[in-house]
Parts: structure tokens; C-alpha cells; sequence
């Protein structure tokens, strides 16, 4: 472990985490990048973006990802492909200091950190399905649901946000199914009732997917197991949306950072932590919008905070 200790470090690299690292660099910090696991984020897991202002003819997923790391490069971030696997905080002579243990063994200090390291969709598993995503399986109705104009898909989920993502879906699609493994949804009675009285919106209760099947590397429909019988039946469809909920990247971070019952990081005056010094950004603290574009917006904001609180401590 170096005795330096640098101005900025980043953990993550969605668009929240490199739009952070474009703010830092442009300001001099020359920011420390982790790019974790899934460097990119989900967008390295979509095909095409349509939703994401400043291109006309839409950008794929992977595309964008790679331009805005290339972007925080020339500006002056420095991108580094391991993982944090721990945190803590340390004394030192200019006060409370952050370290950061990586996947390589290694430790880095910061005077400030910015967490952008999302959430995760939650999936069934299923074979093929990484494979598929993107290529007619989703988790973003919002993200992907232009695509499916006139066509039929399938929402599994049984929360609000199972309704969100069929109504939403509803409004695009010639028919959409709602699939849930029990009778009785957990979605609210407002909610439930809107997606009921949809028109365009079917019930397959109490029901699973159990495969999926596919032609030419596409999704060409599903295969759905009665959850009491265990009867099955193929179902032809163009689309599978899953909206079973998502899992914040956050539980590393528990030192520095309180959380709610589901694992997003609590926050005041939008990307402030508990802990002085260590911001948040992107879906990791947004459990509501999950966008690459209100992604990049927190990114902005907490590399502008922590930039405002180095320059505060004459750091």
C-alpha cells in the first residue's frame, strides 16, 4: 500500500461512475477508477439505446459504455480493471482517511469516495438466459419496451413494479402477460386493479417460466409450469421482462454506509452517506428510476459535492 493518498476514487464504472470520473478529472483529481466486476455496468448487457439524449439514431449498450470510459481516459481518470473488496476508515495526520482493498490484494487511501457500483437484476436462472439478454430477455420495460411495438411479451413479477413494468409495457405491446408463481400478487390494490383492467394486459397465475426457447439466437417464446400441477405449456412470445426486483450492490460498503430493508444505500441531500467523504451515485441508491440517464446526473452531482468538500478542507 502506497502512503499517498489520493484525491478522489471511484467504485464503478455504469454511468454514474464514469460521468463522476469525467466531473473529477476536469477538475484537476485525476480520480482512481475500480471497475469491478461488470465493467460498464448493465448497459454492457443491453443491445440497442434509444433513451439516452445526444444520439439520433440510438447507440448499443456496450457502445456507449465504451465511449464514456475512452471519454474519462483523455480527460485524465485513471481506469483500473480489479474489484474493492473491502473498506474501512484509518486516522491520519489530515484527518479521517478511506482505504480500499482490491481484488489484486492491493489497498489504495482516499480523501474522498464516490460508490456507483449499482444494483442487480434479479433473474430466474435459467439456461440460456445471459445469452438471450438483450436478444428478446430483459429487466428494463423503460430501456427496452420501444422495441416491442404491436408484438407479445411477458412481465414475470407479482409486486408494483410487475404492474409498472406491464402497464408501461401495455401501452406498446399488442398483448402482454403477466406470469406469477402464486395465486395472490404482493403488488398494491391500486395497482393491481389498473393492470387488471388493461385491456391489453393477461393473468397467468399461479404460473412459471420454467425454460426458455429460442431460434437463431433470439427469444422465440417460453415454456411455463403450472406452480400447484405442475403441468406444462409453451408459450410463443417476443419478449420476457423480468420484474422480480433488484439487488443493490452495497453490502462491501457497510461500514461507511446505512442502507434500507432491500440494500440501497440511504442518502440525504441526494448523494451524501453517512460517513463525511463518501458520496453515492447511480442505482445504488435509487431504487425508483434505474436510468443510465438519472444515473449520470447523480454521477455529476456527487463528484460536484466531492469536489466542493475537498476544496472546503484544503485537501
Amino acid at each position: 500500500m502506497s502512503d499517498t493518498i489520493e484525491k478522489m476514487v471511484i467504485v464503478g464504472t455504469g454511468p454514474a461512475g464514469l460521468t463522476a470520473a469525467i466531473y473529477g478529472a476536469r477538475s484537476g483529481l485525476s480520480p482512481t477508477v475500480y471497475a469491478g466486476i461488470q465493467p460498464g455496468g448493465q448497459l454492457t448487457t443491453t443491445t440497442e439505446v434509444e433513451n439516452f439524449p445526444g444520439f439520433s439514431q440510438g447507440i448499443l449498450g456496450p457502445k456507449l459504455m465504451e465511449e464514456m470510459t475512452e471519454q474519462a481516459k483523455r480527460v485524465g481518470s485513471k481506469i483500473i480493471n480489479e474489484a474493492v473488496t473491502s473498506v474501512e476508515t484509518v486516522n491520519s495526520p489530515s484527518g479521517a482517511v478511506k482505504k480500499l482493498w482490491t481484488s489484486d490484494g492491493g489497498s489504495i487511501l482516499a480523501h474522498t469516495v464516490i460508490l456507483c457500483t449499482g444494483a442487480t437484476a434479479k433473474t430466474l436462472g435459467l439456461d440460456r438466459e445471459t445469452e438471450l439478454m438483450g436478444h428478446g430477455v430483459s429487466t428494463c420495460a423503460t430501456c427496452d419496451g420501444f422495441f416491442y411495438r404491436k408484438k407479445h411479451v411477458v412481465v414475470v413479477g407479482g409486486g408494483d413494479s410487475a404492474m409498472e413494468e406491464a402497464l408501461f409495457l401495455a401501452n406498446l405491446a399488442e398483448k402482454v402477460v403477466l406470469i406469477h408463481r402464486r395465486a395472490l400478487f404482493r403488488a398494491s390494490h391500486i395497482m393491481l386493479e389498473r393492470a387488471k383492467k388493461h385491456p391489453n394486459i393477461e393473468m397467468m397465475v399461479p404460473y412459471t417460466v420454467c425454460k426458455l426457447l429460442e431460434k437463431d439466437g433470439a427469444l422465440i417464446g417460453v415454456t411455463t409450469q403450472h406452480s400447484e400441477s405442475q403441468e406444462q405449456r409453451d408459450l410463443p412470445i417476443d419478449g420476457l421482462f423480468y420484474a422480480i426486483g433488484h439487488t443493490p450492490n452495497s453490502q462491501i460498503f457497510r461500514p461507511w454506509v446505512d442502507t434500507d430493508d432491500q440494500g440501497y444505500v440511504i442518502v440525504h441531500d441526494y448523494v451524501k452517506t453517512k460517513t463525511s467523504g463518501v458520496f453515492v451515485a447511480g442505482d445504488l441508491c435509487d431504487p425508483h428510476f434505474r436510468q443510465a440517464i438519472t444515473a449520470a446526473g447523480l454521477g455529476c452531482r456527487a463528484a460536484m459535492t466531492a469536489i466542493r468538500y475537498l476544496d472546503e478542507r484544503n485537501l
